[in-house]
């Protein structure tokens, strides 16, 4: 499966290719994938790598060992630069690049690393995962757009009880509020997810990343707002007939 093969396994972070699709692995499993500066540079790096590569239509991310990640290197970040002095933050990459980023939570998720897939396009779970947010218990703030992606993807009452009380949410609660699109057994969950995202990858890329703008305007707006979005990109959307009829007629026959 895997096309490239880091130099080192104590990159913090390992960058592996499946297709059409990058998959990255946060890799310090033996501090559960605390995001060091290490990692956040390595993050971000890959990040735009995938987004200028046209042969990558999808960016699955997920943990090494035990858990996604147990947040920001809290220690680290207690003695040295604070993270808002490294420029863009990884959330904030994300946002920004132009293709899907799937979190494959296969583990505890807590703090900065929730944030960190509440902002990726969607989140499918092990039935392992638990997410937490203590930012608030322990005297600190939202830094990585926690506090406005969780109320748009759980509902603000839910947002509130999850932000400010700080308790674990396991995966089945997850899957019942909307965090998580899916939550699978354990040792399925990298194939379920690559499965998803080559499903992804096979539309046409220029069409998915025109509706992954679309949708990411679009929510949070007016209806009146959102309609409007779409009618403009209707307008300037150029579609090749012949294309079309192809991949119609290929998904006509792998239905059938």
């Amino acid at each position: 499966m895997t096309d490239k093969t880091p130099e080192s396994e104590t990159e913090p972070v390992l960058v592996s290719r499946d297709g059409h699709v990058a998959i990255l692995t946060l890799n310090r499993p033996d501090r559960r994938n605390a995001i060091n500066r290490a990692m956040r540079k390595a993050i971000k790096k890959e990040l735009w790598n995938a987004d200028a590569d046209d042969d990558i239509r999808v960016v699955v991310i997920t943990g090494a060992g035990s858990a996604f990640s147990a947040g920001v290197d809290l220690p680290e970040a207690l003695n040295g630069p604070p993270p808002r002095t490294e420029g863009p933050t990884p959330t904030q990459i994300m946002r920004a690049i132009g293709k899907p980023v799937i979190a494959a939570v296969n583990g505890p998720c807590y703090t900065g690393a929730f944030e960190f897939a509440v902002n990726c396009s969607f989140i499918i779970a092990s039935e392992k995962a638990v997410f937490a947010d203590t930012h608030a218990s322990i005297g600190l703030l939202n830094g990585w757009g926690g506090s406005a992606m969780l109320p748009r993807t759980v509902g603000l009452p839910m947002a509130i009880q999850i932000i400010l009380s700080g308790d674990p949410v396991d995966a089945e609660t997850a899957l019942r509020i909307g965090l998580a699109n899916e939550v699978v057994p354990h040792d399925n969950l990298l194939e379920r997810t690559l499965e998803i995202a080559h499903s992804i990858a096979a539309s046409h890329p220029g069409a998915v990343q025109r509706m992954l703008r679309l949708l990411k305007e679009g929510a949070g707006a007016s209806v009146a707002h959102a309609l409007g979005l779409e009618s403009e990109a209707s307008a300037s959307w150029r579609s090749d007939g012949k294309d079309i009829g192809a991949r119609f007629d290929k998904r006509q026959t792998k239905s059938s």
